[in-house]
C-alpha cells in the first residue's frame, strides 16, 4: 500500500472559506469534489488532503494533537497571515506555540478535529532516507 492521502473535518457553515483559503493562501488546487467532501492538492506535495463536510456542534476538545502540518522558515508569521486572512472573512482564528520552532493556527467554528501546524524545516530532518 502506499500513502495516498489524509482527511480530516470542516464545519458545514465554513467549509468553503477554509478550501478558499488554502487554495489563495497556499496554492492547494481541487483534485475532486463529491456533495460532502473534498479532495486538494499543494503542488510539489505528494500527499492529498481531504475535507469533509462536518454538522458536529462541539469540537474535539484534543484537537491541538491532530495537525495538518506545513513547514516552513517562518512559521509563526506564516500563520499570523492566514488568521489575518480568516478573520477578515468572519472567523474567529488564534495562533498558537507548541515550542520556538512549532507553531499552530485554531480556526475554533471551523476546523473540528485538527488545527493547522507550522514549523521549520529542520524538525523534518529525521536522517532517514525513504
Amino acid at each position: 500500500m502506499k500513502l495516498n492521502h489524509v482527511a480530516n473535518r470542516l464545519a458545514t457553515e465554513h467549509f468553503e472559506t477554509v478550501v478558499t483559503m488554502l487554495a489563495e493562501c497556499l496554492g492547494f488546487v481541487e483534485l475532486r469534489r463529491t456533495e460532502r467532501a473534498i479532495w486538494l492538492r499543494q503542488p510539489g506535495a505528494n500527499v492529498d488532503l481531504q475535507f469533509s463536510r462536518s454538522p458536529t456542534a462541539n469540537r474535539d476538545a484534543d484537537k491541538l494533537r491532530s495537525q495538518v502540518s506545513f513547514l516552513s522558515d517562518t512559521p509563526q508569521a506564516d500563520l499570523e497571515r492566514l488568521a489575518d486572512w480568516a478573520r477578515a472573512r468572519g472567523l474567529e482564528a488564534s495562533v498558537g506555540a507548541y515550542s520556538d520552532r512549532e507553531f499552530y493556527l485554531d480556526l475554533p467554528a471551523a476546523l473540528v478535529d485538527f488545527v493547522i501546524e507550522a514549523m521549520l524545516p529542520e524538525l523534518a530532518e529525521y536522517g532517514v532516507d525513504t
